[in-house]
């Protein structure tokens, strides 16, 4: 097929190009995609010239030179931006773009300075060739070709496109078998369809997300409720309702993962208060967080609901108007007064709209607070003025009462005033994992700090506290610094290893004193609503639920992450391996597979309650479908 004389080179196809060799040179530097196999390399390869070859195509039915060139630059630029705001995304979240982060633009106002850690001055080389095509049009060097094709070679030119989407698509379904249902797994999505495709394919799942609500209906829910009934499992009687009246105070903790509990740097301890703390809580240290694009919002719906939060985008915003049975609920049903505590624009992750979906009696946002300019670094109001001053909002707070906090010193970039630095940085290349561990300390203080200010204003001893790590804070994209502070490769498995985070939950005379105790068990926040219940003696049997009691003789031992990722006793499933625990060698996948079925049920089952907004169909009072 001849579209051009041989000297001459298509100004289309020459856009189509750069594109090309950008997004495949983006591929093997700025996102860590793994290659396992020469076909899987050959289907990163042509992943983007399918879509890229139908766009700039269509430029070959624009008659106008001047339009069609416009026409050019202008897809040049938007893809080039797409394509750049992926890499940026990445650097932090370690992760792709998808339609509903897109609408979280209220947030980005507060990026702050993390916006500044991830985009550098060099990233102007990403439109190096929207401005080498501009130069290209104005000057018309004789070796380019600007002129109209015909109908034949253009009908060709389509022809050859489509076969190549068709050849993409047939090697991306031989290499991964039922590859668009995995839409959890968006590396995998990117490395077989390509990134543009990926985007195209995203816009469709948030259309279908779309109806799924409009035409749901309360049937959806029987499977689902006979699931979560058959794997409900009964509390322990020694720990059920052994924190019965008492307030309930819930500590969110920003990026902290269990890596740096009972760890040194530069020959000090990172957590010497909550080290110490482990003594006098139930401490569990196979814990996992479970979020998703949404991180601390995804946490919070993660311990409100026990339901996991969506693969792509935020709860928080994309279905905040659903109906939840969240545990602030519950305890509103059983007395408490309810409260949100987070000194930070109330509507950031869109939270002024969602706490009234979970049932909260009172948000305290930034403007209840007295924020002064030394107080505040990065994205709020520093860690101890915060507790401090939550203290006193919470001492003039009905009894019982139920709040939940939330910290923000020990957030992206990890950056403290000299003046907080109670540790010296890690030493290694990697700036943002260096001061990764003077926040993790300064947070450790204000712990201290707010225990024993609940206990000066007497709010202690009639309180149950919980104190959980939200997500990880130091993504894959800082493995080699990571790898230096721990001694070993960061494995697939390691890198699960590291999505554990901290879980105390304290009561004082039961744990304190040095009664405290560590369990192991696999757990994830996902289980904290049936746990924080069970111990206030309310029954969480009839709930559509998707954890465990912690304290439950049967609680399973498992924990599946956001990702499809999973944890079991023995196994550990990343990455389509099976790994085990012992010897942390992949086996057979035969090994993981029962663990992996109920995985998959329990996320889809829960994208299913969230998706259709199937609460709204079901009275939780009396434990059944409505109408029935």
């Amino acid at each position: 097929m001849k579209f051009l004389k041989k000297t001459d080179i298509s100004i289309v196809l020459l856009a189509a190009g750069f594109l090309w060799l950008k997004s495949y040179i983006v591929y093997k530097t700025s996102f860590h995609i793994k290659i396992e196999n020469g076909l899987q390399e050959f289907i990163l390869l042509i992943n983007p010239l399918s879509f890229l070859l139908l766009i700039f195509g269509v430029a070959f039915f624009i008659k106008s030179e001047k339009i069609r060139n416009r026409y050019v630059l202008t897809a040049s630029f938007i893809l080039s931006f797409v394509l750049y705001a992926n890499v940026a995304f990445y650097r932090f979240f370690d992760d792709f773009l998808t339609l509903p982060v897109l609408f979280q633009t209220n947030n980005f106002g507060d990026l702050g300075n993390s916006a500044g850690e991830i985009i550098h001055w060099g990233d102007i080389l990403f439109f190096a060739d929207t401005f080498v095509l501009t130069i290209l049009m104005r000057r018309k060097p004789g070796f380019l070709q600007l002129d109209f094709f015909s109908i034949i070679s253009r009908r060709g030119f389509v022809l050859f496109s489509i076969s190549l989407i068709l050849l993409n698509l047939g090697l991306a379904e031989v290499e991964r078998p039922q590859l668009l249902t995995r839409t959890f797994d968006r590396e995998m999505l990117v490395k077989n369809i390509g990134t543009f495709n990926y985007h195209l394919y995203d816009i469709f799942l948030q259309s279908k997300s779309s109806a799924q609500r409009a035409m749901a209906d309360g049937s959806e829910l029987v499977g689902i409720n006979n699931y979560v009934r058959a794997n409900y499992q009964e509390p322990n009687e020694k720990y059920f309702g052994i924190a019965k009246g008492k307030n309930v105070i819930i500590v969110s903790l920003e990026s902290l993962q269990s890596f740096v509990i009972n760890h040194k740097v530069n020959g000090k301890e990172a957590t010497p208060y909550l080290n110490k703390f482990i003594h006098d809580s139930f401490y569990f240290d196979h814990f996992y967080h479970q979020t998703g694009q949404g991180k601390t919002s995804d946490a919070e719906f993660l311990v409100e609901n026990s339901l996991f939060p969506l693969g792509r985008g935020a709860v928080f915003f994309t279905h905040s108007g659903n109906v939840y049975h969240s545990m602030a609920e519950r305890l509103n049903e059983n007395g408490y007064y309810t409260a949100g505590m987070h000194a930070n624009n109330k509507s950031f992750w869109n939270r002024d709209i969602m706490y009234k979906s979970l049932s909260y009696n009172r948000f305290y946002s930034m403007t209840d607070y007295s924020i002064r300019d030394e107080d505040v670094i990065g994205w709020g109001l520093k860690d101890i003025p915060f507790f401090n001053q939550s203290v006193g909002l919470m001492k003039q707070m009905p009894t019982p009462f139920y709040t939940k906090l939330i910290t923000l010193t020990n957030h992206h970039p990890f950056k403290l005033d000299e003046q907080d630095k109670l540790i010296d940085e890690f030493t290694s290349g990697d700036g943002t994992f260096n001061r990764y561990f003077t926040t993790v300390r300064y947070t450790d203080e204000a712990i201290k700090q707010f225990i024993e200010g609940l206990k000066e204003q007497g709010l202690y001893r009639n309180s149950i506290i919980v104190l959980y790590g939200d997500h990880y804070g130091i993504s894959e994209n800082h493995n080699e610094a990571m790898k230096q502070y721990l001694g070993k490769e960061i494995t697939p498995l390691a890198n699960t290893e590291l999505q554990k985070v901290p879980l105390f939950i304290h009561i004082p005379g039961v744990t304190d004193k040095g009664r405290g105790k560590v369990i192991s068990e696999v757990g994830g926040q996902v289980d904290i609503r049936p746990t924080v219940l069970h111990l206030l003696g309310i029954s969480t049997k009839g709930d559509i639920q998707f954890g465990t009691d912690l304290f439950s003789n049967n609680h399973g031992d498992f924990a599946v992450l956001r990702n499809g990722s999973f944890v079991s006793k023995e196994y550990i499933y990343t990455k389509n391996v099976c790994y085990s625990k012992i010897t942390e060698q992949p086996v057979q996948k035969e090994n993981c597979q029962p663990y992996n079925k109920k995985a998959k049920q329990e996320l889809d089952y829960s994208d299913k309650i969230i998706y259709g907004d199937l609460l709204r169909f079901y009275d939780q009072k009396n434990a059944a479908l409505k109408g029935e």
